[in-house]
């Protein structure tokens, strides 16, 4: 039975009215980006406002290391994003195929985990990489990363693994494939959209943290993009024009990277969620 044309108008004005509210913020930024530096307090509610410059872009890339920290924030970010789907993807295999002792107290080990803040590891975390001398470093930081994506990144590979035919390998393994022939060239392939959904999660993780980065990170040659967008900030005053401006280009590589990879992420999400 179809449904009356007023409740599908009503819907999608529902849709759109919170639509408008989730981005209205968003545009707000944009508008204080192109914002002389006499109107930056503006009340004004146009997103374009008059007189736009783009003075706090140009700033940011001449005056300031804001290349310098993106190259930071995409070296580690790659890297924690290369770790994360290298170690999930071998281990979620291991816990969706083997039977070995241990196997279930791992994996609800594993997802305790989840049920915990993030920033419970810190301290405990800080205290391994300051033995190991790794304060300071990227390698440090990729540490604290890793750590903190892996528990999801494996369930969330295990369950994606569960939903693929044993059988497939089977017939690989028939045919004189050895068993690390048979994931590299069955397996995986046909796990592309979880390991997509692990790529994601892992690059967000590293992209847009700042709690742990200012812990471990102490040189400003070597801050992250967080790191750096706060420093706009000080104490007696803020430079809102280079923060909005900052905080647009940060956000793009994001936007970007979801575009590209959307057309994965609804078969990734619901085919990996499953119950063993």
């Amino acid at each position: 039975m179809k449904e009356p044309r007023i409740i599908t108008i009503l819907r999608h004005g529902v849709l759109l009215l919170f639509a408008a509210i989730a981005v209205y913020p968003a545009l707000n930024v944009l508008s204080i980006s192109l914002r002389p530096g006499n109107r930056l307090r503006s009340t004004d509610l146009a997103i374009i406002p008059e007189n736009w410059s783009l003075d706090s872009y140009v700033h940011l890339f001449t005056e300031q290391p804001f290349l310098r920290w993106m190259g930071n924030s995409l070296l580690v970010s790659l890297l924690v994003t290369l770790t994360g789907v290298c170690l999930a993807s071998i281990g979620g295999y291991a816990f969706s195929r083997f039977k070995f002792v241990g196997r279930k107290a791992g994996m609800l080990t594993i997802i305790t985990t989840q049920m915990f803040p993030a920033t419970m590891l810190l301290l405990p975390l800080y205290v391994m990489i300051a033995r190991l001398n790794l304060v300071n470093t990227f390698l440090g930081l990729m540490v604290f990363y890793t750590a903190t994506a892996l528990p999801f990144c494996l369930w969330q590979m295990k369950g994606f693994y569960d939903t693929i035919p044993v059988s497939l390998e089977e017939a690989a393994r028939i045919d004189g494939c050895s068993r690390w022939q048979t994931f590299l060239k069955v397996t995986l392939p046909l796990a592309v959209p979880g390991l997509v959904i692990t790529a994601l999660f892992s690059f967000m993780t590293a992209w847009s943290e700042y709690l742990v980065a200012a812990q471990v990170l102490q040189e400003s040659d070597m801050f992250t993009l967080p790191l750096g967008l706060k420093s706009f900030q000080a104490t007696m005053s803020t430079q809102w024009g280079l923060y909005a401006s900052a905080a647009i280009l940060v956000s793009l590589p994001v936007v970007i990277v979801f575009m590209l990879l959307s057309r994965y992420l609804v078969s990734g999400m619901t085919l990996g969620a499953v119950k063993e």
